[in-house]
């Protein structure tokens, strides 16, 4: 068996690189001295150069502008974003699009993907319902209404809201179908509640009272919404294993300078077993993501397994949401009171995996819904 990435996989992680090699995680306030957001958009700076190297179009089909490729590939680039703590809605846009590409219609994706790829329409998603905790297509009912669909409930902590030209959110019928409706944030009816992430970023409150979709941008297969959620989730899990790798070589490059009794800590056999330790966690949070990224492009192709492809997200999931707290909690304390100098980059770290951490949601949850897919699928 060959597990390397291909050479167009490979060749996205150098453009990437590329791209993020000028990027500054202390480019915007810190958000430990900032009361509000750390700013009030996104990176554009930072969006048109990852729109003129093609990165925005990545996973979209070259009938749309894109390069074709796939889930593994956008999670290799998000990786990279990660470590630099680019702030820029490069997983909600990219998701987005391979939802409405997979599962919208023509018209939808005629009208949407173009621009998606060419940087010009700039997409987010609402993934977390009304509280975070209950599923988010609960959150939010749509009901038909004549030849067009009314969206009625609220949805929270939507990254990017206020910068974004189109939102994915996803509802349900009341007869227990998922959609999934692709909303202008102009659209009448549609409320913005000014939220600020753990991190510092400028999320939204959606409040829709009444907001119309057309037929044509709501998408009623419910696999479309589990498909964003699952790609969701799991960039979310690249972006923590990039921003692990980051910290983890933050700490290491501070260890091997720092002296104590004339010698560099990092020589210390309790520093070095903290660090190995972190490091083993990043390998097995490396492990699952890319099982959860090649089964999510799997089942796109028709291929199975003894579980559906929720199975290996969860998986991804339960080591990311540990991994990347144990990562920048070792970081911290390996550091010493220097970890939590705001003049130091480490503490935007912490705050982002902390950010990561509830998007992600607790391990045990994960667990409990491994094990309920476990249950419903015996394995032979």
């Amino acid at each position: 068996m060959d597990f390397t990435f291909t050479e167009e996989q490979r060749a996205a992680v150098e453009a990437a690189r590329a791209v993020f090699a000028d990027v500054a995680p202390d480019g915007v306030p810190s958000p430990a001295l900032t009361p509000g957001a750390v700013a009030d958009d996104f990176d554009r700076a930072l969006w048109s150069r990852l729109a003129a190297s093609d990165l925005l179009g990545l996973v979209l089909a070259e009938e749309h502008g894109g390069s074709g490729l796939d889930a593994i590939a956008l999670c290799l680039v998000l990786r990279e974003a990660s470590k630099v703590l680019a702030r820029v809605p490069l997983l909600e846009h990219c998701a987005t699009a391979m939802a409405v590409q997979a599962h919208g219609s023509p018209e939808l994706a005629a009208d949407l993907l173009p621009g998606a790829a060419r940087g010009d329409l700039v997409l987010t998603a609402a993934p977390h319902g009304r509280s975070g905790h209950d599923p988010a297509e609960l959150a939010v009912v749509a009901r038909p209404d004549g030849d067009t669909w009314t969206l009625e409930g609220t949805q929270t902590a939507v990254a990017w809201a206020h910068g974004a030209d189109w939102i994915a959110v996803p509802a349900h019928t009341g007869e227990g179908d998922a959609v999934l409706a692709l909303v202008p944030r102009g659209a009448e009816g549609l409320a913005l509640a000014e939220q600020v992430s753990t991190n510092g970023e400028r999320y939204a409150e959606l409040a829709l009272d009444g907001v119309r979709v057309a037929p044509t941008h709501l998408i009623d297969d419910p696999a479309a919404w589990e498909r964003l959620r699952q790609l969701l989730a799991t960039g979310t899990c690249a972006l923590a294993l990039g921003l692990g790798e980051a910290v983890l070589t933050m700490t290491g490059q501070y260890t091997g300078k720092r002296e104590q009794f004339g010698f560099p800590v990092a020589t210390f056999q309790a520093v070095a077993v903290q660090a190995a330790d972190r490091y083993i966690d990043l390998r097995a949070m490396e492990v699952t993501l890319w099982q959860a990224a090649w089964r999510l492009d799997a089942a796109t192709g028709g291929a199975g397994g003894p579980l559906p492809s929720a199975g290996d997200v969860a998986v991804a999931k339960i080591w990311a949401s540990e991994g990347v707290r144990r990562v920048v909690q070792t970081a911290q304390h390996l550091h010493g009171g220097f970890g939590a100098d705001t003049d130091y980059a480490l503490h935007r770290y912490h705050a982002w995996a902390k950010q990561l951490e509830l998007q992600l949601g607790p391990a045990a949850a994960h667990e409990e819904a491994l094990g309920d897919l476990l249950a419903a699928h015996p394995l032979a």
